[in-house]
């Protein structure tokens, strides 16, 4: 599927929702993608990009940015303390902050730097023991203790269980958001992102319909 068609379906998408045209960013998941293929959608127009690893960013992007200085990288995947500083450094923002131990070093490197790219709060919407994520009932209290520590909470993320209606997962999402009052929802991928859309999705990820199948070996 083209990068075009994909942006065409979001569109759709928003329109049959009542939402306005064009207000859902489309992340490029470029995770383990070759950088022919990378190349070839950033030489496409496309400037937002989803990476799941601190390291395999910074091989890739650097590089990429000083032909493309515009584009946007964000990261999805889940994040170690230690690598902490490397990826304040490199992505705009950070989808999947997710226990109290990161959040701690967060504040305590964005007081150093002065800076600290944009934050989600994953939700285990599911409360899947192998997934990261806080639980949804104790969202809210890690959201406002976040909050407290000046953290740039954006918004939430989360990763629906394979096996259940993604739309119910959205809709749980969307209602912590709201009464926390924050207005980002990362949700939504190359299967189920128009269901993400009309409930509200500010941010989809979508990897294999725009790049193809990955190759894991």
């Amino acid at each position: 599927m083209s990068l075009s068609e994909i942006q065409s379906r979001i569109h759709k998408a928003e329109a049959s929702a009542g939402r306005e045209v064009g207000g859902t960013q489309l992340i490029a998941v470029s995770k383990m993608q070759p950088n022919e293929r990378v190349q070839s959608v950033l030489e496409e127009g496309h400037r937002l990009f989803g990476e799941n690893k601190v390291q395999e960013a910074a091989g890739k992007w650097p590089k990429f940015r000083e032909d493309f200085p515009d584009t946007k990288v964000h990261l999805l995947g889940p994040l170690q303390t230690n690598k902490a500083r490397q990826a304040m450094q490199l992505f705009e923002a950070i989808h999947s902050l997710d226990r109290p131990k990161l959040a701690n070093t967060l504040a305590r490197l964005a007081q150093e730097v002065g800076s600290c790219p944009d934050l989600f709060i994953q939700v285990n919407t599911g409360e899947e023991e192998q997934k990261a994520g806080v639980f949804p009932a104790e969202a809210d209290a890690f959201i406002s203790d976040c909050k407290s520590m000046d953290l740039p909470i954006v918004g939430l993320m989360c990763i629906p269980p394979v096996n259940e209606e993604p739309s119910l997962h959205f809709a749980l999402l969307k209602k912590i958001a709201e009464r926390n009052g924050l207005s980002g929802l990362s949700m939504g991928m190359s299967e189920d992102f128009e269901r993400a859309v009309a409930l509200g999705a500010t941010h989809v990820r979508v990897g294999s319909a725009i790049f193809g199948a990955r190759d894991y070996r």
